[in-house]
């Protein structure tokens, strides 16, 4: 399964998002969606699941607080992150059992495999730029329980 993982796009969902997600089965969105355009938008491309983030309307269809699921025998969570305050490696390792914990939020681009396994990714923000970060999104794959990421940068 090849899922693409996307963040903070606060209301802009750049072109180039098409291309980086081309193929993909599923995109999981880790929150700061900034509208229901963006993932009507993304829904052109594959079906779409996506969290609230801590600048979404409480009353937007479509999103959910946190997604916890199982894709080829490997346990995901999805959730923005701002409920841990400044969400760090460690403190995301002990609130989430799971194999993959996907977070946003601070728009700083992450990809950690623990010692155990696990891996934590942020795929970056996809949206408008902010703090010198380069616009991102990831993609996840999953097969035959194991799961492997990559970063793509998006064309600003």
């Amino acid at each position: 399964m090849l899922i693409g993982v996307i963040s903070d796009t606060h209301g802009l969902l750049r072109p180039d998002v098409h291309n980086a997600f081309a193929g993909v089965d599923l995109i999981l969105h880790a929150g700061d969606v900034g509208g229901d355009e963006i993932l009507t938008e993304l829904a052109l491309i594959a079906p779409v699941r996506a969290v609230f983030g801590n600048t979404d309307p409480r009353d937007m269809a479509g999103l959910v607080d946190r997604i916890d699921t199982t894709y080829d025998g490997v346990r995901v969570h999805v959730s923005h992150g701002h409920e841990l305050g400044a969400p760090r490696v460690e403190f995301l390792l002990k609130a989430y059992d799971a194999d993959v914990i996907i977070y946003g939020h601070t728009h700083k681009q992450l990809v950690h495999r623990a010692p155990d396994g696990r891996l934590v990714l942020n795929p970056g923000a996809a949206g408008p730029k902010r703090f010198d970060i380069e616009p991102c999104v990831a993609r996840l794959s999953v097969v035959k329980g194991r799961a492997e990421v990559a970063l793509v940068p998006l064309t600003e």
